[in-house]
């Protein structure tokens, strides 16, 4: 039996309490038979190895030279999840594109797992254009990024003091320094940001004295009567065959949540100060019309320089546009790069 959830005046989700909601075409798994896809690996400024799927339309001219778009996965994803599916449907438009794991998740490399670095995020966004940028079939003067999620912050954070992004579109964006700040909606009490704060900061102490890993937030494990909409949301996607994926560096358990003493890091990430100084380069936000997130897109289209471009898709939340392609609007996207990349 479906239920309807519903939150602040926004529609969340609308899913069965014995599985997934494949509804609306859900196709995070997706394969395209028009591309081909090869793993590979780079080093960020950092030297640490990112890992990445580049997938390259079939029949592409190999002497010329293409336009790529860099995809970002949700934050406490993998490129399995989201990333991918974009990443594909974009090579059938003729791109060449690139899925990568941020570091410290997923295959790239970084100690510990599941550790909370935004400005090593965003370094990651960059060394994917050092490495599409060196490649003989990609033209370096055509190269666009797309964030996800938590990773629509973190290309836009590159994007600032990195020209070579030409184009920029973020999707169901999340500020992941408002959010861990300020709460959605600024529901969060100074008060109890610093509760936060101290609880890390002691954290720190019992890692430091060689003491277990400790994580946060991320997705509930299993779904209670008191279960928050949002974490239901989130559950649909991440905690079921929908969108579930566990990488070999990590458990279960451990999927989606960052570390406790390094989350805090967000509260330091300031990612909409001077997006302005991006212009005169095009970004596009796109939206959902039910999403909680929905207030992250339109902050960042209000502060942004032109050209810009805010898309609100009717009857989405914010975890419908991972993967629901009869919501997603790959037309526009696909019209917003092939424009500003040409």
């Amino acid at each position: 039996m479906k239920r309807l959830f519903i939150l602040l005046g926004f529609v969340l989700s609308s899913f069965t309490a014995f599985g997934a909601d494949m509804s609306h075409g859900a196709d995070n798994f997706f394969k395209s038979d028009k591309v081909t896809v090869q793993k590979v690996s780079f080093k960020n400024q950092y030297q640490l190895t990112v890992v990445g799927n580049l997938f390259v339309p079939k029949g592409l001219d190999p002497a010329a030279r293409s336009a790529a778009i860099i995809v970002g996965h949700p934050m406490g994803a993998v490129k399995e999840q989201s990333a991918n599916l974009y990443a594909q449907k974009l090579a059938e438009q003729g791109f060449v594109t690139l899925s990568l794991d941020l570091s410290f998740w997923g295959e790239s490399e970084g100690a510990p797992r599941n550790a909370v670095l935004p400005d090593m995020y965003a370094e990651d966004f960059s060394a994917a254009v050092d490495y599409l940028g060196t490649r003989p079939f990609i033209d370096r003067e055509r190269i666009g990024v797309l964030g996800i999620c938590g990773s629509g912050s973190f290309v836009i954070s590159a994007a600032k003091i990195d020209p070579r992004m030409k184009a920029i579109a973020t999707v169901s964006m999340y500020d992941m320094g408002a959010a861990n700040r300020d709460g959605l909606k600024h529901s969060q009490s100074l008060e109890q940001r610093k509760q936060i704060i101290a609880q890390a900061a002691e954290q720190r102490y019992a890692e430091f004295t060689g003491g277990k890993v400790a994580y946060t937030g991320g997705t509930v494990l299993e779904l209670k009567a008191d279960t928050h909409p949002i974490q239901r949301e989130f559950f649909d996607f991440y905690r079921t065959p929908r969108g579930e994926f566990t990488p070999a560096s990590s458990t279960p358990q451990q999927t989606t949540r960052p570390t406790l003493s390094s989350n805090t890091k967000f509260m330091n990430f300031y990612p909409f100060v001077d997006i302005e100084s991006i212009s005169p380069r095009p970004m596009l936000f796109i939206a959902g019309a039910d999403a909680h997130s929905r207030e992250f897109s339109e902050e960042a289209f209000r502060l942004a320089g032109q050209p810009k471009e805010l898309v609100i898709v009717p009857n989405a939340g914010h975890v419908d546009l991972y993967d629901r392609v009869e919501l997603i609007p790959f037309a526009k996207l696909t019209q917003f790069f092939k424009s500003n990349l040409k």
